[in-house]
């Protein structure tokens, strides 16, 4: 049988191509994160969704409701810290599973939850499994994707967010009325439940993780992937990088040298996107039911923002190596701060209130996918899940915070375009980083730069 020639670890020579077409095997792979992502969107939209009759069943106050809001970001924030790191250290697949794990535990049990801190508890454990599978996710699609198709792939893993968010905007009205809150807890368990199998059969290890980290029986086990992409074997494991002969990367490595800006503006980055984002997305439903509209016209309003959030996701995908990702990204961060801003000056009716939702909605799951897109392009393969689960981590900060901050404004009397405004400056930020920072130099090669 032939041998495939050997290249450099973390190269597109090892199994994935620039140009070529994208596989089944390669679509079946991101398609199982695509649906990850979806559970991501649900669960987080979950809390939006239940939380005018969770305050009203235990009379809770805005700050009430923030903290609840923040409890599951909270959680999302130590996962990405603590667990994203097994992804380079056990691999990709295995993170992944004990994810889903947590998340199908965590769900389950806030459907029992009998007060507010034991639903914050159980909220928490859910937000482990959701801040530490999603950096092993993105790190699978990129390195699964053709380079050509990345920018694309992705953004197809970011619209599943969107798509799980709308899923459950439409299963939760009839839900809570025929069952009640807790039964959209109980749906999000049984479809964490439900994609442990699909892991199992259709995502494969990360070539890139084995040729980087050499586990034990690492050679045979990029040929089984070489295999189901029509490619010849490899006749012996890639070189080692000059310079990591002798030495693993590490946690600390991020905090060294060249790596300590990049992940520091990666931060940063994500925690200011992300305030505003979280902002948006949890009190949407809340906002509208303070100013005398049904929990129904809530949930509508962001099905609609997640629509939108759709169609913005498949765009961008599209318009990356067109345009740069670099000045794509900071326009799509215009656009969010500037549709928030407008969201909060709208006039309070029902059709004013939803377009200016489904504008804020275009934008803002457009954001996320800018950070999804920049994330693999900073760290070097050995170090690319840590890294991501930095960068996301980061971003889980600014995702506790956005909800909270939002919900002190609103107790201490501050108006709606005043607080949406306020939460809305994070954005200027965004843009100033990321001009500065490093994007496609480190073994996630784009176009898009």
């Amino acid at each position: 049988m032939t041998m495939a020639s050997v290249t450099a670890a973390g190269s597109p020579g090892i199994g994935i191509g620039g140009e070529e077409k994208m596989s089944i095997f390669q679509i079946a792979a991101i398609s199982v994160c695509v649906l990850i992502n979806a559970l991501d969107g649900f669960d987080v939209l979950a809390v939006a969704f239940t939380a005018p009759a969770i305050s009203r069943e235990w009379g809770l106050s805005p700050t009430q409701v923030g903290g609840l809001f923040s409890a599951g970001l909270a959680g999302m924030g130590i996962g990405a810290f603590t667990i994203s790191p097994l992804g380079d250290k056990w691999g990709r697949r295995p993170a992944i599973l004990l994810c889903l794990a947590l998340l199908a535990g965590g769900m389950f049990a806030s459907a029992f939850s009998g007060d507010l801190s034991q639903l914050a508890a159980t909220r928490i454990v859910t937000g482990l499994g959701i801040g530490g599978i999603l950096a092993s996710i993105n790190t699978v699609v990129a390195e699964y994707a053709s380079a050509r198709r990345r920018s694309l792939a992705i953004s197809c893993m970011a619209l599943g967010y969107p798509v799980g968010a709308t899923v459950g905007a439409l299963a939760a009205v009839p839900l809570i009325e025929a069952l009640g809150w807790r039964s959209i807890y109980m749906l999000g368990a049984v479809a964490a439940a439900l994609l442990v199998p699909l892991v199992l059969w259709l995502l494969p290890e990360s070539i890139q993780f084995l040729a980087a980290r050499r586990p034990a029986g690492a050679l045979d086990k990029i040929n089984r992937v070489q295999r189901k992409l029509g490619r010849p074997p490899l006749d012996r494991l890639p070189p080692v990088p000059a310079g990591a002969a002798g030495r693993r990367a590490g946690f600390a490595d991020l905090f060294r040298g060249d790596m300590l800006t990049s992940t520091i503006l990666v931060m940063l980055l994500n925690m200011s996107v992300m305030a505003t984002v979280y902002f948006a997305i949890s009190w949407t439903p809340k906002i509208l039911s303070e100013l005398g509209f049904s929990d129904s016209i809530g949930i509508y309003a962001s099905m609609m923002m997640n629509v939108a959030g759709a169609i913005g996701c498949l765009l961008f995908g599209l318009m990356a190596n067109r345009f740069g990702l670099r000045n794509l990204s900071a326009a799509v961060f215009v656009g969010m701060g500037l549709a928030l801003t407008a969201y909060g000056l709208a006039p309070p009716r029902a059709v004013a209130l939803i377009a200016a939702a489904f504008i804020t909605g275009f934008f803002l799951n457009t954001a996320i996918t800018c950070l999804y897109t920049i994330l693999p392009q900073v760290f070097p393969p050995e170090m690319r899940a840590t890294g991501t689960g930095i960068g996301l981590g980061g971003g889980r900060i600014g995702a506790v915070a956005g909800p909270y901050l939002a919900g002190m404004l609103i107790a201490a009397g501050w108006s709606r375009a005043a607080y949406c405004i306020a939460l809305a400056v994070p954005m200027l930020a965004a843009i100033a980083i990321v001009a500065a920072l490093p994007i496609g130099k480190n073994g996630v090669s784009s176009e898009a730069k």
